[in-house]
């Protein structure tokens, strides 16, 4: 009897697509023999993945060309996250269906679903914006954007202005129905690009907001609405460490959710960088008895698999 297979939800990090539109095409077949090599191992996977560095570059070129011809309104966040999830969905559909078909898999086809992902408008984090997007500025441009296009801008460490947005909480995949029909239909799927297009509900309308999703938090909704047995969360380094930078660092193979919930009390990990990734890896694991997140380099992802690296976390 064929062993089942292990269904995993990966959600690539930043530096698995490189930052500029080269670097992405070379970026993307590394990550595509990582993803491979788990679905040679029988697992079935989703990929999710960030989009900073190019939702940034989106955002720049159409702030740009409202410049350039004051008759081209400004384009929304949201809608420059979309614009990223399908240019990155090209680019890495593409380089999987290459690396199948070079292993002599003909039969499992890549599909990029566009993912809209509900938050609320009520979530605290529009009143406190802080994830920052976009290139800097001067005084006068940041002046410029608040007044022409209601931008939020802060003063970035001496190094100009930059617009920030609000990071809320995913709440619903719009997509999820879609997303799980062409998973159960034996697909690659790529869903939930950037964390999601985030969108607030009026009536049957979807509205696009200015924010953020943080795609750790995205992609943990989605194994969650998957039934996923394991979520990857592949970062720029192979284990979670405590003590970080110290002399007494100490790399993690293994971690409680007691545990990591004291790491996180404790101020361990980094906000913006490991925090989410752990905070999201938690969530994951309390969700359901059975279920494993864990954090390692994408190189490494199959090996994580087969227990040899990276650091584990689950309910305990």
């Amino acid at each position: 009897m064929e062993q089942k297979k292990k269904r995993i939800v990966i959600a690539l990090g930043g530096n698995a697509l490189g930052n500029t539109l080269p670097e992405q095409m070379k970026a993307v077949k590394i990550t595509a023999k990582a993803i491979v090599d788990l679905i040679e191992e029988n697992c079935e996977v989703i990929v999710s993945h960030g989009n900073g560095p190019q939702v940034g570059m989106i955002n720049n070129a159409m702030a740009a060309l409202s410049r350039e011809n004051p008759a081209q309104p400004n384009t929304p966040l949201s809608v420059c996250v979309a614009m990223s999830q399908a240019y990155i969905g090209y680019d890495l559909q593409n380089a999987l269906r290459e690396e199948l078909h070079n292993r002599g898999i003909k039969d499992i086809p890549v599909a990029t679903m566009v993912t809209q992902v509900r938050v609320d408008e009520t979530d605290p984090a529009f009143d406190h914006p802080s994830k920052p997007i976009g290139h800097f500025m001067t005084k006068e441009q940041a002046d410029f954007a608040e007044k022409h296009y209601g931008y939020i801008m802060k003063e970035d460490a001496g190094r100009g202005y930059r617009r920030v947005v609000a990071s809320p909480q995913p709440q619903e995949i719009i997509e999820i129905g879609a997303i799980r029909t062409l998973v159960e239909s034996g697909q690659v799927v790529i869903a939930c690009g950037g964390g999601g297009i985030p969108v607030m509900r009026r009536g049957n309308h979807l509205k696009g907001a200015s924010a953020v999703i943080d795609k750790d938090f995205a992609s943990e909704l989605m194994a969650e609405n998957l039934d996923a047995d394991y979520l990857i969360i592949l970062t720029a380094v192979e284990k979670v460490a405590i003590q970080f930078g110290k002399p007494d660092e100490q790399w993690l193979d293994d971690m409680t959710t007691t545990e990591a919930q004291r790491y996180i009390q404790e101020g361990q990990f980094a906000p913006g960088s490991m925090l989410p990734k752990v905070q999201a890896a938690v969530r994951f694991a309390e969700s359901k008895p059975g279920r494993t997140a864990l954090i390692t380099l994408l190189e490494k992802a199959k090996d994580g698999i087969l227990g040899k690296t990276g650091t584990r976390i689950h309910k305990g």
